[in-house]
């Protein structure tokens, strides 16, 4: 299901499953803006619509870098005091099972305030390229679990007999990478998972976990950048040409 393609290629699918994405947003709409290369494309794209069609719109940023990289293309941010709700959010994945639509996000680090905003979403539209397409969840990508630094050990541990296989992320050789919320970050080697949900119910119950990379339910659309074009994966796993 994952076909090989060099860096250049792989970003051109990114670039135009995110562009077709942002054709989805409509003026009014506060929009939820994903973090990851692939949710940059899209950042970049909306930045070019906003400036071409003077679109008025509201972003609510999932990360500081995304927050940065908005404000430098002059796309007007808002907040969750400001608005109770978001109208869309687009965002990336690292692996995205096509037959359930279900996720593994937060290799980049920002599953916490991605899942936040996801959560306030109307809808959701995830933007990939085809190598994030698996038949089951977990065959490529570790689950990101981010947990409080007291105790982390200890969750660490919870972690292990749970069958996570827990690493600590580092961010340098010597030291831990730490979340925008000041969290440590356990990556968790289930491998392929028969049933995520049973999965996910046993990470929503670890206490020193704020919270996991496993996102299921969230999306029932997905924007698949390949070679011939872009392709939207809908819930029950079929392509439609898009």
């Amino acid at each position: 299901m994952n076909s090989r393609m060099n860096k250049a290629q792989q970003d051109q699918c990114k670039k135009s499953a995110a562009e077709a994405a942002a054709q989805v947003v409509e003026s009014g709409m506060v929009v939820g803006l994903g973090s990851g290369s692939t949710a940059a494309f899209f950042v970049k794209a909306l930045a070019r619509r906003i400036a071409r069609e003077r679109l008025r719109i509201s972003g609510i940023p999932t990360s500081q870098g995304t927050a940065r990289l908005a404000r430098s293309l002059k796309i007007p941010l808002g907040t969750f005091a400001n608005h109770a709700g978001i109208d869309l959010t687009v965002d990336g994945a690292d692996e995205v099972e096509v037959s359930t639509l279900y996720l593994i996000k937060g290799h980049g680090g920002a599953l916490l305030r991605e899942k936040i905003v996801a959560s306030a979403s109307k809808r959701m539209i995830v933007v990939a390229d085809e190598s994030k397409l698996v038949s089951r969840l977990g065959s490529l990508f570790s689950v990101p679990v981010e947990v409080v630094k007291f105790g982390w050990q200890v969750t660490e541990e919870k972690l292990r007999r749970l069958g996570g296989n827990p690493s600590l992320r580092f961010a340098s050789a010597k030291q831990p990478f730490v979340t925008d919320g000041g969290n440590y970050v356990l990556d968790c080697a289930f491998g392929a998972m028969e049933n995520p949900k049973e999965t996910a119910h046993h990470l929503d119950h670890v206490v020193g976990a704020v919270e996991h990379g496993l996102f299921l339910g969230f999306t029932r659309e997905v924007f698949v950048g390949a070679r011939d074009g872009v392709k939207m994966l809908t819930i029950s796993g079929k392509a439609a040409e898009g």
